[in-house]
């Protein structure tokens, strides 16, 4: 009795494991250095797969049900052990379960920006996070790439292992997907759906993985980046202005600041001249009326600083900055300046 009591402490009858933690994703089945005898019963259930492995290397694996340990249901297995007549004596192999089940709400978000090239701002440094849903379906390629020997791979463990990889396809897959920097800080949803068939293939190849959902929560971009954003929202509130160099005269005439405020200042003010001009009775119409038979007289085709000072009610000084500054086109003879009507009309007109 004795002998046999022993005997029955030396073997494994049942194999099975039964997952309460619900962040395990792979169980090494503990042997306490028994071996597992001819007949003994496999139990594997459902979201699990259970794979033996014998000197180092992968033997039979086993789907959801009940399964008995013959020569039958083993035949990698007996390959490897080299069971040249069935199998008949009890032998030694390490079991492991791995959770086939889906893990829900894992958290991914880059240590450091990601560079990448977007055709409105060239080179871009953005960070991100989010979350994402996955599963094993290769468990002996996740087996070898991320658990290995540990006999209980936990989720906290993998998420220190994968964050990293994760944020490196991502990384990859939005290089490749050439998504706009602003549409990326615009639309999350769409953006996550348009990276998962660029990252999952490189997650299932590289550590049998599968995600079934990936969600950008937030994506960043460097301040400079976002000022310019907003100079562009405000431009378009000023009423779509196409030229930048005209919001910057129109932000510098409303602070009343340096040279800038003057220039803006001539801006309006040459506009302003030149509905004088033309408007009936205007500077340009002013003076006694000819003749009928009198041909009317051409207007000047060129001007000096001081006459265009005169037009705009400012001190000639501020129209020789101008000109100077080279917002205003006029050629310098000497120690004066001549200024085509047509450089002023131009002005005028930009």
């Amino acid at each position: 009795m004795a002998i046999l009591d022993f005997l029955t402490k030396q073997f494994i009858d049942i194999i099975e494991w039964v997952d309460d933690s619900r962040d395990t994703l792979s169980f090494r089945f503990p042997d306490e250095d028994k071996e597992i005898k001819r007949g003994a019963q496999l139990i594997v259930r459902e979201s699990q797969i259970a794979q033996f492995v014998y000197l180092g290397q992968f033997g039979d694996t086993f789907g959801p049900g009940k399964h008995e340990l013959v020569t039958d249901n083993i035949p990698i297995l007996s390959d490897l052990k080299g069971w040249k007549y069935g199998f008949e004596s009890p032998f030694k192999a390490d079991v492991y379960f791995v959770n086939t089940r889906l893990f829900t709400g894992n958290k991914w978000g880059t240590a450091n920006p990601v560079m990448m090239r977007d055709q409105d701002f060239g080179i871009v440094r953005l960070r991100a996070y989010g979350t994402y849903d996955f599963r094993i379906v290769d468990p002996q390629l996740f087996l070898k790439e991320v658990a290995g020997t540990d006999h209980q791979f936990r989720l906290d463990e993998f998420n220190e292992t994968m964050r990293s990889r994760i944020v490196s396809v991502f990384s990859e897959a939005l290089a490749q997907a050439h998504i706009p920097a602003l549409d990326v800080a615009a639309r999350y949803s769409e953006m996550g759906g348009a990276l998962l068939p660029l990252i999952n293939p490189a997650t299932t190849s590289k550590y049998g993985l599968e995600i079934t959902s990936f969600i950008v929560e937030n994506v960043s971009v460097p301040p400079e980046v976002e000022q310019a954003i907003d100079k562009r929202s405000s431009m378009a509130a000023v009423g779509n202005l196409n030229d930048y160099v005209k919001f910057q005269m129109a932000q510098g005439m409303e602070k009343g600041a340096g040279a800038g405020g003057i220039g803006a200042e001539m801006a309006v003010g040459l506009a302003m001249a030149q509905q004088m001009m033309n408007q009936p009775g205007g500077i340009m119409n002013q003076g006694t009326a000819p003749a009928a038979a009198t041909p009317a007289v051409a207007a000047p085709e060129f001007f000096s600083p001081v006459q265009v000072a005169q037009m705009l009610g400012v001190s000639e000084s501020d129209v020789v900055a101008t000109l100077e500054a080279g917002e205003l086109k006029g050629k310098r003879i000497g120690s004066q300046w001549r200024i085509a009507r047509a450089a002023v009309d131009s002005f005028m007109a930009s």
